[in-house]
């Protein structure tokens, strides 16, 4: 009679609990956003849908300008519509920081950086790094750089078609872009671009944490990971330590050479870049830790989304056989133009010779400065095409300090994350008209006139007051890079290659870009 009436309590019990699992779906069969399970929310589609999320969300967005994923300990809410863009970026700016949540995750790797704080901390940095990224020294020392570095991208190309090799376009584009950077951020040449393209601890390590930390936003177990050091956590560790090796040793080496030169009385010595500058202007202020946050974070912010862009970029010249022509019609006559301004004559080469194609690439560089590559419009609108439909940053979380409702009638619960999502916000109808999800360059320009858009429309550089300060400077690279390519280069997918993105922080390939090259008259 005992085990009947357990048997009896135990079937009720499960009734009870299906039946209130099946009310709660029903009760769901309308909704416009994940469907969600008791005390786990939403996460088993997340989970499920990880690899692809940035898709995941756009499908959503295609029904509501809002999306709401509510999760086992919070709840996210994602943003495409420009009117709540603007109320998160900067009418209620205050009451949306980075956030503890964001900056615990990302803490390992980015520190107190800029990018990873709120409050007084940030608004220090933000006010030096404005008036750094406003010096013409630092531009006209940027300039030189980017120039190096793109001939050297397109010596290792030269070669590579004389061959007939195979290039990882996004492989090259990454070592371009960090030799780069550590020569502004940190000055000193790590040359991972060399032609024999040698493996580089930093660059590796770096990236692995990058991957780790995205993952810890939907790995509910990381805390317990990194308190056993076990798996990811564990791997992660080892990532940063050979950072901090390597970074700190620099710091410690650049603070001796400009103690010495300001000793001897030779301050013009000093190197103009980034980590000299925050070393000079911060003083006995500057602690080495403070210094590793500050460079980390320009290396993150300058390596890998002007990367990741250009490789977008590349691809989408490559596959718009249109585009990649009107753009090459564009640089050729460029070329004459300014060959006439400065009164020269263009070297003829042969497309077999190296050394000679080399020279031509070179002569062609030294045409290119900021004022300059201005002028090119139709490259200008190329790129940021590519960042509306291939974000660098695809989406942004933001914490929540207080309870608050969005433009659109959405309330907002204190504790919980807002996150705005470039890479959404480009392929909604809504944003951008019917043809939202195709990529025409001339969209941007309106009676042959190359036109903005708002930043809370066209978020691919934040708005608001954490707009990005390095946009210019990052044009300055972009236009740089694909203005030689583009010129003297035509591309071909290999065959077979998948292209699809990587789930990290930022809009990486997931298996780089397979290239075959030609070289253009």
């Amino acid at each position: 009679m005992g085990e009947e009436t357990n048997m009896g309590g135990s079937l009720l019990l499960i009734c009870l609990i299906a039946s209130w699992f099946f009310i709660h779906r029903w009760s769901q069969r309308n909704k416009k956003g994940p469907k969600t399970w008791p005390f786990l929310g939403a996460s088993i589609e997340q989970l499920m849908n990880y690899g692809r999320m940035h898709d995941w969300l756009v499908q959503y967005f295609s029904k509501s300008k809002t999306v709401v994923v509510p999760m086992p300990f919070t709840t996210y809410t994602y943003i495409a519509d420009p009117a709540n863009v603007e109320h998160v970026l900067k009418t209620n700016f205050n009451n949306y920081p980075k956030g503890e949540v964001y900056h615990s995750y990302m803490e390992v790797l980015l520190g107190d950086g800029i990018f990873n704080v709120d409050g007084e901390l940030w608004k220090k940095q933000r006010k030096t790094a404005s008036l750094e990224f406003a010096s013409r020294n630092l531009r006209d020392f940027s300039t030189k750089v980017f120039r190096d570095y793109a001939l050297k991208l397109s010596a290792i190309l030269n070669q590579a078609s004389i061959l007939n090799q195979i290039v990882d376009m996004q492989e090259l584009l990454m070592r371009m872009t960090l030799d780069s950077i550590c020569k502004v951020g940190f000055g000193v040449e790590i040359g991972t671009l060399a032609p024999d393209l040698p493996d580089n601890s930093f660059a590796h390590s770096f990236d692995t944490a990058n991957i780790i930390v995205t993952l810890r936003f939907i790995d509910p177990l990381w805390k317990i990971k990194k308190f056993l050091n076990i798996g990811s956590e564990a791997q992660l560790d080892k990532s940063i330590k050979v950072i901090d090796d390597f970074t700190y040793s620099v710091i410690r080496r650049r603070k001796a050479e400009i103690e010495d030169a300001t000793k001897n009385g030779q301050q013009n010595q000093i190197k103009p870049d980034i980590l000299s500058r925050f070393i000079e202007l911060g003083g006995r202020n500057a602690t080495d830790k403070s210094l590793r946050d500050v460079v980390l974070n320009f290396v993150i912010a300058g390596r890998d989304t002007t990367a990741t862009t250009l490789s977008w970029a590349t691809y989408m010249v490559m596959t718009h056989p249109h585009v990649a022509d009107k753009l090459y019609l564009e640089l050729k006559a460029f070329e004459e133009n300014r060959a006439k301004e400065e009164s020269f004559s263009l070297v003829q080469c042969d497309k077999g010779d190296p050394e000679s194609f080399n020279q031509r690439v070179e002569q062609f560089s030294w045409l290119l400065n900021k004022d300059s590559l201005e002028r090119l419009h139709y490259l200008h609108a190329v790129i940021t095409e590519t960042l509306r439909l291939y974000p660098a940053v695809p989406q942004d979380p933001k914490g929540v300090l207080e309870d608050d409702v969005l433009p659109d009638g959405t309330k907002i619960k204190a504790g919980g994350m807002v996150t705005y999502v470039p890479y959404s916000m480009g392929r909604m109808e809504y944003n951008w008209g019917p043809d939202a999800a195709s990529f025409i360059p001339e969209r941007w320009f309106k009676d042959g006139v190359l036109q903005n858009e708002s930043p809370f429309k066209f978020s691919a550089f934040q708005a608001g007051p954490r707009i990005c300060l390095g946009k210019d400077s990052a044009y300055l690279q972009m236009r740089m890079v694909l203005a030689i390519l583009c010129r003297f280069y035509k591309f071909n997918l290999v065959p077979g290659h998948p292209v699809k993105y990587r789930m990290m922080t930022l809009l990486s390939m997931a298996h780089g870009l397979k290239l075959t090259i030609e070289k253009r008259p």
